[in-house]
């Protein structure tokens, strides 16, 4: 059955359509229109604000459940279900440095997942454990670890279909590893890494287009060395997501970051849970305690996020200076870009899903509007 969508401000992700239309059908977009037929069912927004729903591709846990402790199908519903609350509507679940036989198990867990429910969950991203020691970051120095040709060739064989992106340390792979890696097809992403700016220029050049959490495990800029940082600032093909939360990333340094990026900025909330629900957390080595909204650790360290994307956006609004078109962009399609999936996800269009979020002018109030059929658990 038809219906429309009438009388809203449609932000498609290419422009902003005032007093528009939205054909829906089976949950797909038929298309954006100014008028529609006279028999479609009508839900009138009242010039309310609409934009296709957010997309997370790093996101640890949902209300309850931690994937990379639990790596289940029952996880995976729960990061899903939980995200679907603040406005995303697609996420790649993220699952640290883990042992292989914890790897393998979260890979399975998202390909049954994936295969039983055709929602909103499009993959996973594999933070790890590729990793370099000295940046590790949260990620339990039992589990980084240089990788083997072995190890490396099961990950591929075995996840190449699931895994839609995997942070990497390049200085600890070599030339051969890396060269695999780059013909998996996977999305390559540096973090947790010590490599300097002249480093960072040979790994971009090579293809890798994308960096985990600007500023947070990787070496700063610098007036004389400017670092990873400054080398994914500077280049024009590189994606630079930031947890926008305040504490992971000044929102100075965030303003910055976007002057220099544009289109290339995003979001991602690498939320250890989200709704603040889990007040003590231990795995691994791993200890967080939630402490004025964010997770820290028996040191007084920060140990993890809280931010969902909804709040994300809210803060790029009010903190960076951009209009909510601009900001809306940083959690749709500047991250469907990102990770090469610009032509399935992040915009209101034609054969695009029926997922979206509606908000007012001043983003105060986002809520999830979802008709997609593909972004419903069954």
């Amino acid at each position: 059955m038809k219906q429309a969508i009438v009388n809203a401000t449609v932000h498609t992700g290419d422009e902003i359509i005032h007093n528009g239309s939205i054909i829906i059908e089976n949950g797909t977009i038929l298309s954006i229109q100014k008028e529609i037929p006279n028999d479609i069912e009508a839900i009138d927004l009242k010039g309310k604000h609409i934009a296709a729903g957010f997309i997370d591709i790093q996101i640890n846990g949902g209300e309850r459940l931690y994937f990379s402790q639990t790596p289940t199908e029952e996880t995976i519903q729960d990061i899903y279900d939980t995200s679907l609350k603040y406005g995303t509507t697609h996420v790649l679940p993220c699952l640290i440095s883990s042992s292989n036989e914890t790897i393998l198990q979260g890979i399975e867990a998202v390909r049954n997942y994936t295969k039983k429910y055709n929602n909103g969950v499009i993959g996973m991203h594999l933070e790890g454990p590729f990793l370099n020691p000295l940046r590790r970051g949260a990620h339990s120095i039992d589990q980084v670890r240089k990788p083997t040709n072995k190890e490396l060739e099961e990950i591929i064989r075995y996840g190449k279909e699931v895994i839609k992106v995997i942070t990497i340390a390049p200085e600890c792979f070599t030339e051969e590893q890396l060269e695999m890696l780059l013909e998996s097809g996977i999305v390559i992403s540096i973090g947790h890494s010590t490599i300097t700016y002249k480093e960072a220029q040979v790994y971009f050049s090579k293809g890798i287009k994308l960096v985990t959490h600007l500023f947070n495990a990787m070496t700063q800029f610098g007036h004389r060395e400017p670092g990873l940082v400054g080398a994914s600032l500077e280049n024009e093909n590189v994606f630079t997501p930031v947890i926008l939360d305040g504490a992971h990333c000044d929102y100075a340094a965030a303003r910055l970051a976007y002057k220099l990026k544009q289109d290339k900025f995003f979001l991602i909330s690498d939320a250890t849970f989200l709704g603040r629900k889990v007040a003590n957390f231990n795995w691994d080595n791993f200890d967080a305690h939630l402490e004025d909204g964010f997770y820290r650790n028996d040191e007084g360290n920060l140990a993890g996020a809280t931010i969902s994307m909804s709040e994300a956006v809210q803060n790029a609004y009010n903190h960076l200076g951009v209009s909510a078109d601009e900001a809306i962009k940083m959690a749709t399609s500047n991250v469907a870009n990102a990770i090469g999936l610009e032509n399935k996800f992040g915009k209101i269009k034609t054969g695009f899903p029926a997922s979206f979020v509606k908000f007012n002018a001043e983003l105060s109030e986002i809520e999830t509007f979802n008709f997609s059929k593909e972004s419903t658990a069954k």
